[in-house]
Protein backbone atom coordinates (compact mmCIF):
# COMPACT_ATOMS: atom_id res chain seq x y z
CA UNK A 1 0.00 0.00 0.00
CA UNK A 2 0.96 3.50 -0.20
CA UNK A 3 0.39 6.65 1.83
CA UNK A 4 -2.33 5.99 4.18
CA UNK A 5 -5.76 7.47 2.70
CA UNK A 6 -7.46 10.50 4.83
CA UNK A 7 -9.73 8.00 5.71
CA UNK A 8 -7.26 5.98 7.59
CA UNK A 9 -5.69 9.36 8.96
CA UNK A 10 -8.22 11.68 9.75
CA UNK A 11 -10.36 9.67 11.18
CA UNK A 12 -10.37 7.52 15.05
CA UNK A 13 -9.40 3.74 14.81
CA UNK A 14 -13.43 3.03 15.20
CA UNK A 15 -15.20 4.41 12.10
CA UNK A 16 -14.70 2.42 10.06
CA UNK A 17 -17.26 -0.33 11.85
CA UNK A 18 -19.06 2.49 13.09
CA UNK A 19 -19.17 3.00 9.11
CA UNK A 20 -20.72 -0.29 8.62
CA UNK A 21 -22.90 -0.35 11.41
CA UNK A 22 -24.30 2.69 9.67
CA UNK A 23 -24.93 1.51 6.72
CA UNK A 24 -26.56 -1.58 7.79
CA UNK A 25 -29.14 0.36 10.26
CA UNK A 26 -29.87 2.45 6.91
CA UNK A 27 -30.36 -0.51 4.57
CA UNK A 28 -32.71 -2.29 7.72
CA UNK A 29 -34.61 1.08 7.83
CA UNK A 30 -35.41 0.69 4.25
CA UNK A 31 -33.36 4.07 3.29
CA UNK A 32 -33.31 4.21 -0.70
CA UNK A 33 -29.08 3.82 -0.95
CA UNK A 34 -29.64 2.87 -4.92
CA UNK A 35 -29.49 6.39 -6.04
CA UNK A 36 -25.82 5.93 -7.81
CA UNK A 37 -26.87 2.12 -8.87
CA UNK A 38 -29.60 3.83 -11.27
CA UNK A 39 -27.78 6.34 -12.60
CA UNK A 40 -24.79 3.72 -13.37
CA UNK A 41 -27.11 1.22 -14.65
CA UNK A 42 -28.04 3.53 -17.37
CA UNK A 43 -24.90 4.17 -18.94
CA UNK A 44 -24.05 0.52 -19.69
CA UNK A 45 -25.87 -2.10 -20.97
CA UNK A 46 -27.30 -5.22 -19.22
CA UNK A 47 -24.56 -7.53 -17.99
CA UNK A 48 -21.64 -5.00 -18.04
CA UNK A 49 -18.59 -5.76 -16.21
CA UNK A 50 -18.12 -2.70 -13.42
CA UNK A 51 -15.56 -1.60 -11.02
CA UNK A 52 -17.06 -0.84 -7.64
CA UNK A 53 -13.81 1.58 -6.87
CA UNK A 54 -13.37 2.93 -3.04
CA UNK A 55 -15.86 0.10 -2.35
CA UNK A 56 -17.23 0.80 0.81
CA UNK A 57 -19.27 -1.74 2.36
CA UNK A 58 -20.27 -3.13 -1.11
CA UNK A 59 -23.77 -1.11 -1.45
CA UNK A 60 -23.28 -0.27 -4.91
CA UNK A 61 -21.43 -2.75 -6.21
CA UNK A 62 -24.06 -5.23 -4.86
CA UNK A 63 -27.19 -3.83 -6.23
CA UNK A 64 -25.61 -3.59 -9.85
CA UNK A 65 -24.78 -6.88 -9.27
CA UNK A 66 -28.32 -7.88 -8.45
CA UNK A 67 -29.05 -5.98 -11.82
CA UNK A 68 -26.94 -8.53 -13.41
CA UNK A 69 -23.99 -6.56 -13.74
CA UNK A 70 -20.33 -8.49 -12.86
CA UNK A 71 -18.86 -6.34 -10.48
CA UNK A 72 -15.23 -6.16 -8.84
CA UNK A 73 -14.98 -4.24 -5.26
CA UNK A 74 -11.93 -2.62 -4.41
CA UNK A 75 -11.13 -0.44 -1.10
CA UNK A 76 -8.05 0.08 0.87
CA UNK A 77 -9.70 -0.57 4.27
CA UNK A 78 -9.88 -4.32 5.02
CA UNK A 79 -13.07 -3.51 7.38
CA UNK A 80 -15.44 -2.75 4.88
CA UNK A 81 -14.12 -4.93 2.56
CA UNK A 82 -14.94 -7.69 5.29
CA UNK A 83 -18.49 -6.07 5.63
CA UNK A 84 -18.56 -6.34 1.85
CA UNK A 85 -18.36 -10.12 1.73
CA UNK A 86 -20.58 -11.07 4.69
CA UNK A 87 -23.29 -8.52 3.53
CA UNK A 88 -22.98 -9.15 -0.18
CA UNK A 89 -21.79 -12.29 -1.51
CA UNK A 90 -21.30 -12.42 -5.32
CA UNK A 91 -19.55 -9.54 -6.38
CA UNK A 92 -15.65 -10.32 -6.05
CA UNK A 93 -14.14 -7.83 -3.34
CA UNK A 94 -10.73 -6.98 -3.15
CA UNK A 95 -8.44 -5.37 -0.26
CA UNK A 96 -6.34 -2.83 -2.66
CA UNK A 97 -4.49 1.03 -3.20
CA UNK A 98 -6.68 2.58 -5.90
CA UNK A 99 -3.34 4.89 -6.65
CA UNK A 100 -1.28 1.34 -7.29
CA UNK A 101 -4.15 -0.70 -8.78
CA UNK A 102 -3.06 -3.51 -10.94
CA UNK A 103 -6.53 -5.89 -10.87
CA UNK A 104 -4.28 -8.34 -13.90
CA UNK A 105 -2.07 -9.13 -10.91
CA UNK A 106 -5.30 -10.18 -8.74
CA UNK A 107 -6.79 -12.32 -11.55
CA UNK A 108 -8.69 -9.50 -13.27
CA UNK A 109 -7.65 -9.15 -16.65
CA UNK A 110 -10.80 -8.24 -18.56
CA UNK A 111 -10.86 -4.54 -19.40
CA UNK A 112 -13.94 -3.09 -17.33
CA UNK A 113 -17.28 -1.45 -18.86
CA UNK A 114 -17.52 1.59 -16.35
CA UNK A 115 -16.05 2.45 -13.16
CA UNK A 116 -18.07 4.42 -10.33
CA UNK A 117 -16.57 6.18 -7.20
CA UNK A 118 -19.27 7.09 -5.04
CA UNK A 119 -19.47 8.18 -1.32
CA UNK A 120 -17.07 10.81 -1.52
CA UNK A 121 -13.83 8.41 -2.47
CA UNK A 122 -12.40 10.84 -4.38
CA UNK A 123 -12.40 13.27 -0.81
CA UNK A 124 -11.14 10.07 0.67
CA UNK A 125 -7.71 9.12 -0.70
CA UNK A 126 -4.01 10.04 0.33
CA UNK A 127 -4.01 14.02 -0.40
CA UNK A 128 -1.80 14.63 -3.48
CA UNK A 129 -2.89 11.41 -5.05
CA UNK A 130 -6.17 11.96 -6.59
CA UNK A 131 -4.68 12.41 -9.95
CA UNK A 132 -2.89 9.04 -9.77
CA UNK A 133 -5.87 7.29 -8.67
CA UNK A 134 -8.15 8.59 -11.49
CA UNK A 135 -4.79 7.29 -14.03
CA UNK A 136 -5.05 4.08 -12.05
CA UNK A 137 -8.83 3.07 -12.57
CA UNK A 138 -9.14 4.73 -16.41
CA UNK A 139 -6.54 1.91 -17.02
CA UNK A 140 -8.62 -0.48 -16.50
CA UNK A 141 -11.43 0.85 -18.20
CA UNK A 142 -11.91 -0.54 -21.71
CA UNK A 143 -12.01 2.27 -24.78
CA UNK A 144 -15.33 3.80 -25.02
CA UNK A 145 -15.64 3.21 -20.80
CA UNK A 146 -17.18 5.29 -18.55
CA UNK A 147 -16.66 6.71 -15.35
CA UNK A 148 -19.15 8.21 -12.84
CA UNK A 149 -17.53 9.72 -9.83
CA UNK A 150 -19.51 11.72 -6.97
CA UNK A 151 -18.04 13.60 -4.40
CA UNK A 152 -18.70 17.19 -1.59
CA UNK A 153 -17.18 19.97 -3.39
CA UNK A 154 -16.42 21.44 0.49
CA UNK A 155 -14.22 18.36 0.92
CA UNK A 156 -10.79 19.94 0.46
CA UNK A 157 -10.57 18.82 -3.31
CA UNK A 158 -11.43 21.45 -5.46
CA UNK A 159 -13.23 20.66 -8.52
CA UNK A 160 -10.61 22.81 -10.83
CA UNK A 161 -7.92 20.11 -9.57
CA UNK A 162 -10.12 17.38 -10.22
CA UNK A 163 -11.07 18.63 -13.40
CA UNK A 164 -7.04 19.04 -14.42
CA UNK A 165 -6.39 15.45 -13.14
CA UNK A 166 -9.71 14.36 -15.33
CA UNK A 167 -7.29 15.61 -18.17
CA UNK A 168 -4.01 14.59 -16.74
CA UNK A 169 -6.23 10.87 -16.65
CA UNK A 170 -7.34 11.03 -20.37
CA UNK A 171 -10.39 11.03 -19.57
CA UNK A 172 -12.88 13.54 -21.22
CA UNK A 173 -15.47 15.09 -19.54
CA UNK A 174 -19.08 14.73 -20.41
CA UNK A 175 -21.98 15.54 -17.98
CA UNK A 176 -21.57 17.27 -14.70
CA UNK A 177 -25.19 17.01 -12.17
CA UNK A 178 -25.25 18.25 -8.37
CA UNK A 179 -26.92 15.22 -7.60
CA UNK A 180 -26.83 11.06 -8.44
CA UNK A 181 -30.42 11.90 -9.45
CA UNK A 182 -29.34 14.00 -12.19
CA UNK A 183 -30.21 17.53 -10.59
CA UNK A 184 -29.00 20.29 -12.73
CA UNK A 185 -25.61 21.18 -11.63
CA UNK A 186 -24.77 25.37 -10.70
CA UNK A 187 -21.17 26.76 -9.11
CA UNK A 188 -22.66 26.64 -5.06
CA UNK A 189 -23.52 23.04 -5.41
CA UNK A 190 -22.23 21.03 -2.60
CA UNK A 191 -21.74 17.89 -4.30
CA UNK A 192 -20.90 17.28 -7.70
CA UNK A 193 -21.27 13.97 -9.86
CA UNK A 194 -19.26 14.00 -13.01
CA UNK A 195 -19.83 11.45 -16.00
CA UNK A 196 -16.10 11.00 -17.90
CA UNK A 197 -15.21 8.71 -20.46
CA UNK A 198 -12.31 7.23 -21.67
CA UNK A 199 -12.04 8.35 -25.33
CA UNK A 200 -11.28 5.43 -28.36
CA UNK A 201 -8.24 4.58 -29.28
Amino acid sequence: MGNPTRWATETGPEHSQWYVDRFRRMAADGVDLAGETRLLDTLVPPGSRILDAGCGTGRVGAQLAARGHTVVGVDADPVLVDAAHADHPGPRWLVADLTELDLAAAGEPEPFDAAVLAGNVMAFVAAGTEGAVLRRVAAHLRPDGVMAVGFGTDRGYPLADFDADVVGAGLRLEHRFATWDLRPWHDDADFAVTILRRPQM
